[in-house]
């Protein structure tokens, strides 16, 4: 055995163990996704006071909104609370261990994570109360806010908020704090705030106020329901396309067998390199280099650099997520260009880039079928996890930005830079290398698991891999990397958009 052959064994032993725990350690982590659905449930709620002058817009804005959306955004909130429950159970799971093994460092990572849930909770408890208050049941509003009072200041830094909105639904306002407006606009976020206000003015016997209030919400409500359609239009189009696709796909297919597009033979790809450079490749020059190398040693020069990027604001994480990927890209690619450089010139279809033909109609395509079977995907994964499984960071800095350079930082890191990186490696690179060993199906879907494993969320492994599929689909048929890119983009441009639109 050579030195560079156990070289790679070690590096893919690193690589398959940092990934596997990474999927496992998200086990305890919440899913972003609860987050987004909280984020639209407020926004469903500020659009549920919109009073429109002309009755017949009440039937489509309800159709919009749903039926009960205030009872709707209770049982959310409810189910959101149960999920964060189970990871509590995991974490204290985890610091009974780091007790035994006296590990300190994990025992304060642990402890740090249990605040946060807590104070989660606390806001949670909060909002519940609220809504209950909104539905008369005010008996059931003051047993969530007293859940608040008591708890410990440690991590219940809502307590004086819920103090306020207990009194306040006492209608007693006698013992008020004299900064109450500040602490509830401080502490609580569009509807809730908006409620909490009212009931304020109410109190106090401020008419003049509350009316200006009112005319606030109802200009906000409007706003709220554009983004609402904005949102919905988008999916909604593309999913009724994307069905189509695929009902005209397999009609095809059954009418024309061999020679329709899903089953005609795919072109082969000429492969001079056996598995150990296709290991060294996708190893070396993706997962080892960016989750092992670049992980620790990028952290390590900007702290030594005097510089803590948890500490900076919205743009400095955002260049600072900037720069790690296109340091990841830089070296990711140089590693593939000395690993293929032996076998140059390289046949002839290798990472192919045509600028004319149809890979736009490919891509297009592409994104149409992808967004009912990535929804699909992800229906059946919530059955699975349970609130737990994590997802990627990112999108809650994206959900948290209503800075427009922070978005274009966002949005050229993730719609421009990571789709032509990972279409390289993964669609340019490893779908075709596999195809030595494999037939294109078997090399599509193998490639596929590896993509959605990349992203180390267990939460967004079958969706990812379902979106692999189609952009390896997408890929081999077209045989222009321009396609996958395309496909990518938009997919990532879209969730974007929908993160920027729901967290404004």
């Amino acid at each position: 055995m050579t030195l560079k052959r156990l070289a790679l064994i070690l590096m893919t032993l690193l690589v398959v163990a940092r990934v596997g725990l990474a999927l496992l350690g998200s086990l305890s982590e919440p899913q972003v996704q609860g987050q987004l659905e909280l984020y639209q449930t407020n926004l469903i709620l500020k659009a549920a006071e919109y009073a429109p002058d002309n009755p017949e817009l009440q039937e489509p804005i309800q159709q919009l909104l749903g039926n009960a959306p205030y009872d709707n955004a209770a049982k959310q909130y409810a189910n959101i609370y149960d999920s964060t429950n189970k990871t509590l159970q995991q974490l204290e799971s985890q610091a009974q261990q780091a007790a035994l093994m006296v590990n300190d460092g994990q025992m304060m990572a642990v402890n740090t994570a249990v605040d946060e849930i807590h104070r989660f909770q606390s806001q949670i408890h909060i909002n519940l109360g609220i809504l209950a208050a909104h539905s008369g049941d005010l008996d059931r509003a003051q047993t969530q806010w007293q859940a608040v009072i008591d708890g410990e200041p440690r991590v219940q830094p809502s307590g004086k908020t819920a103090q306020i909105l207990s009194q306040l639904w006492q209608e007693s306002a006698a013992n008020l704090s004299p900064d109450a407006p500040e602490i509830l606009e401080s502490d609580l976020k569009g509807w809730f705030a908006g409620e909490a206000l009212a009931q304020f003015y109410t109190v106090t016997d401020q008419p003049n106020a509350l009316a200006q209030l009112q005319t606030e919400r109802q200009a906000m409500a409007e706003t709220a329901l554009i983004r609402l359609g904005a949102i919905a239009f988008l999916p909604s189009v593309g999913g009724l396309v994307g069905m189509g696709l695929i009902l005209f796909l397999l009609g095809q297919w059954l009418l024309r067998r061999e020679k329709s597009l899903l089953a005609s033979p795919f072109p082969a790809f000429t492969v001079p390199w056996d598995g150990e450079t296709t290991l060294q490749g996708i190893v070396v020059g993706f997962f080892f280099f960016s989750q092992i190398i670049l992980a620790t040693t990028l952290p390590l020069l900007v702290s030594l650099a005097g510089l803590n990027p948890s500490g900076f604001d919205l743009r400095g994480k955002a260049l600072y997520i900037l720069f790690s990927y296109g340091v990841m890209t830089f070296g990711g690619l140089a590693i593939l260009y000395y690993t293929l450089r032996p076998y140059f010139p390289l046949p002839e279809g290798w990472f192919q880039v045509k600028l004319w033909g149809r890979w736009p109609l490919w891509g297009l395509g592409g994104y149409a079928v992808a967004i009912p079977l990535v929804f699909l995907a992800s229906l059946i994964n919530q059955q699975f996890w349970s609130g737990q499984g994590g997802g990627n960071p990112i999108i809650l800095l994206a959900l948290q930005s209503q800075d427009l350079l922070a978005l274009v930082i966002f949005f050229i890191t993730a719609s421009l830079a990571a789709p032509i990186f990972e279409e390289i490696m993964f669609r340019g690179f490893l779908l075709p290398s596999l195809t030595r060993y494999l037939p294109s199906w078997g090399a599509i879907a193998l490639t596929s698991v590896l993509f959605a494993a990349a992203h180390l969320s267990l939460a967004e492994m079958l969706p990812l891999t379902v979106l692999g599929g189609v952009l390896g689909f997408v890929y081999w048929r077209s045989r222009n990397l321009l396609a996958s890119i395309l496909l990518h983009s938009l997919w990532n441009s879209g969730t974007l958009i929908s993160l920027f639109l729901l967290g404004r």
